[in-house]
């Protein structure tokens, strides 16, 4: 099936596994894109993602996962409305969701022993015109991004084609010190990929890590309007623009093969991110 061997020894079962998984994920955000309303609770959306994983036999990833300083995460999935960039939680905004706001839903998912963890932003209502070309940059990076993922190739390619389209093209501003990450059976593996180009202030130790067969990845432009600064409360989950700008969030996960970058979430691209009813 993949004509290519992995470097990590990936066998046909272990790539069917990834491929559920991911697939998981993008049926998850199809399913909330046909269910989501106008008025309808950062909270009533956690539930339905929860609702989901069981009917696919899977279990949230997020759900209870702890890192460092931070309490175990609340929620069945990063939730994070408007210049929250990421790791909102259900009851980070307790208002309905109403006409201009920019929900970001991270999807973790555990099927069958396998990751998938893609994201991706919905408007409510038809966005603006600047937070229009905001999604669109972001979507654009990432396809960019994931074409500069080839077998050999540094990871700083990567960087390379998100930075030069968000920050270059574009004009907005790629979040700093947030990045991708290889994923697998667990959630979090080396390496991790920076948006932007290791400068002495913002170094990225696995810039200059190449590309092999086998290698899988999620990676995820965040980007805002404003600055690229964020903020946040200590000990608490979400990530918060410092100026209080809209950002958006889109993660896929690409396994790395002989022949090139394979997008195991292709079926993100089709969603609608507009809910208009």
């Amino acid at each position: 099936m993949l004509g290519q061997r992995a470097r990590n020894d990936l066998s046909e079962k272990d790539v069917r596994g990834l491929e559920e998984a991911a697939r998981a994920v993008v049926e998850i955000h199809h399913a909330l894109s046909d269910w989501m309303r106008i008025g309808v609770t950062v909270a009533q959306i956690d539930d339905e993602v929860g609702q989901l994983l069981k009917q696919l036999n899977s279990t949230s990833c997020f759900h209870r996962y702890k890192a460092g300083r931070y309490p175990p995460f609340p929620s069945q999935a990063c939730l994070s409305v408007n210049d929250c960039i990421v790791h909102g939680t259900a009851w980070t905004h307790k208002a309905p969701l109403q006409a201009g706001d920019l929900l970001k839903i991270d999807i973790g998912v555990r099927k069958n022993n396998w990751i998938g963890d893609a994201a991706w932003t919905y408007s409510f209502a038809q966005p603006t015109e600047e937070v229009r070309r905001l999604m669109e940059c972001g979507k654009e990076s990432l396809a960019r991004g994931m074409r500069a993922l080839q077998p050999g190739d540094k990871l700083l390619e990567w960087a390379k084609a998100v930075q030069g389209h968000v920050e270059g093209e574009c004009g907005f501003h790629l979040v700093v010190g947030l990045g991708g990450h290889g994923y697998g059976r667990r959630l979090h593996a080396d390496p991790w990929v920076s948006n932007v180009l290791p400068t002495a202030q913002t170094p990225w130790p696995d810039a200059h890590k190449r590309c092999l067969p086998g290698m899988t990845l999620a990676v995820e432009p965040m980007l805002a309007i404003g600055t690229g600064r964020t903020k946040e409360t200590p000990g608490d989950w979400p990530i918060y623009t410092a100026d209080g700008s809209m950002a958006v969030h889109y993660e896929a996960d690409v396994l790395i093969t002989e022949d090139g970058p394979r997008d195991l979430t292709a079926g993100l691209s089709d969603v609608n991110d507009v809910i208009d009813r």
